[in-house]
């Protein structure tokens, strides 16, 4: 079995590279040739974990499963990433485990990977204006991703926390050689934007159906256990929403706080991000249609994602060999 910390699973994949298997995952799925995938959530103290697992068949079938552990005071009270936990990759078609590697790594990659993909099928293909909620790893990773799919220009950065934002825009502005400036005023950044990006811990919605121009593309990452929320649910339910996973979008992401406020039913969801892919379902139907993308995040991306990673580590002889007996 092979042992792959964050620095060495850093070094192995682009972010191209993840982009290109996660939409493979997807369509995967959509094909019926994956395992179904499962999550589950545990509240804890102060944080909350969360279990995702899934398989993808093909000639070398995998299964992995990721146990990481939410704690958003970490950084402030203990010096440690907010984020943490571990994937194990196993083949499954007879269970053998083949590798425990830092999940850290592959959650934020994946995650931004889903968005390009998401965005490069329901973005309108001159989107050159973001609005990125949200100033840490993953909003970062989130602008990187976008900017692998569309014409990006022009990006306000909004966090809570304006030196944090305005710290992310003098760096992101250097890292892509583009415009990013803080934006102190979310509802005008909205305005004037074609695509935003919310990447927050936040358990109430901050972003009101009132903002939002016609015609852009909404990537709701922040909502991925029952009690978060980004979104307005009045927003959730004027457009076109797009989910990952219709099970978890109705079950922890935006979606499910429209449907217990009674204002959209389970069958809103326009389709899952699979079916447009594999050609099964429309993706953006006109210019002016608001296209929410309900990302919960999906053992799918780690599955697809961990097993790129192990694949190439072998190739290069990156990690440390352990046998468990």
């Amino acid at each position: 079995m092979l042992l792959l910390t964050c620095t060495e699973i850093a070094s192995l994949l682009t972010l191209f590279d993840y982009i290109r298997v996660v939409e493979d995952a997807f369509r995967c799925y959509a094909e019926g040739a994956t395992l179904e995938p499962a999550l589950a959530h545990v509240d804890a103290i102060d944080g909350e974990f969360h279990i995702k697992a899934g398989g993808l068949r093909g000639v070398t079938p995998y299964f992995a499963v990721k146990v990481n552990g939410g704690f958003f005071q970490n950084r402030a009270r203990f010096g440690l990433p907010n984020i943490q936990g571990l994937i194990m990759l196993s083949q499954a078609d007879n269970g053998v485990p083949l590798a425990v590697m830092d999940s850290m790594e592959i959650t934020i990659q994946r995650t931004g990977a889903a968005t390009a993909v998401a965005a490069k099928y329901l973005a309108r293909p001159d989107s050159t204006v973001c609005t990125i909620c949200g100033c840490g790893n993953q909003g970062r990773i989130q602008l990187m991703a976008l900017c692998c799919v569309l014409p990006i220009e022009r990006v306000f950065a909004w966090s809570p926390d304006a030196e944090e934002a305005a710290s992310y825009a003098t760096a992101m502005t250097e890292a892509l050689q583009i415009d990013v400036r803080p934006a102190a005023d979310l509802a005008e950044a909205l305005h004037q934007s074609d695509v935003c990006v919310t990447c927050t811990p936040s358990r109430k919605p901050f972003i009101r159906r009132a903002w939002i121009p016609a015609g852009m593309f909404i990537a709701a990452i922040g909502a991925d256990s029952p009690d978060k929320q980004e979104l307005d649910a009045d927003l959730v339910a004027a457009s076109k929403v797009v989910a990952d996973l219709r099970a978890q979008s109705t079950a922890v992401g935006e979606t499910h706080h429209a449907i217990d406020a009674g204002l959209i039913r389970p069958e809103k969801v326009h389709a899952e991000l699979g079916e447009i892919i594999a050609g099964k379902a429309v993706g953006r139907a006109s210019a002016s249609e608001i296209i929410v993308f309900d990302s919960t995040g999906t053992a799918l991306q780690d599955v697809a994602a961990a097993a790129a990673v192990y694949e190439r580590a072998r190739q290069v002889g990156v990690g440390t060999e352990w046998r468990p007996c």
